[in-house]
C-alpha cells in the first residue's frame, strides 16, 4: 500500500509503518525514491532504518525489507560522497597562479 503523499525538499521520507508487523514495504517499493534523496536525507533515512532494526521485534520479511532499504540508503550515500570527492579540487594558497589539482586520496 504505497502512499501518494509528497515530501517537501529537505525532508527525509517517513518509513511506512503498520500495526501488525512494524514495516509495510513491498519488496518492489523498498528502493523507491532512494536516488531522489540528497546526502543528508539519505543519511537520516539510514539512521531511522537502523534504529528500527535495533529497537523493533519485526517479522523476518519486514526485517529483510528494512535491511535492503538501509543498504540502498548506505550505497546512495557512498555514491554521493564519491561524486563529491571527484569534484573537489585542491588549491594551493601559496601559489594562487597555479591551476587547481584534482583531489587524490
Amino acid at each position: 500500500m504505497a502512499s501518494s503523499k509528497r515530501r517537501s525538499p529537505g525532508q527525509a521520507p517517513e518509513p511506512q509503518v503498520t500495526q501488525a508487523e512494524g514495516i509495510a514495504l513491498e519488496p518492489d517499493e523498498a528502493l523507491d525514491g532512494v536516488l531522489d534523496l540528497n546526502f543528508r536525507e539519505a543519511q537520516t533515512a539510514l539512521e531511522l532504518c537502523l534504529a528500527q532494526l535495533q529497537a523493533s521485534d519485526l517479522e523476518v520479511e519486514a526485517m529483510a525489507t528494512l535491511h535492503r532499504r538501509a543498504q540502498a540508503y548506505a550505497n546512495h550515500c557512498i555514491q554521493l560522497l564519491e561524486k563529491v570527492e571527484q569534484d573537489v579540487q585542491i588549491w594551493d594558497p601559496n601559489h594562487p597562479e597555479q591551476p587547481t589539482q584534482p583531489y587524490q586520496p
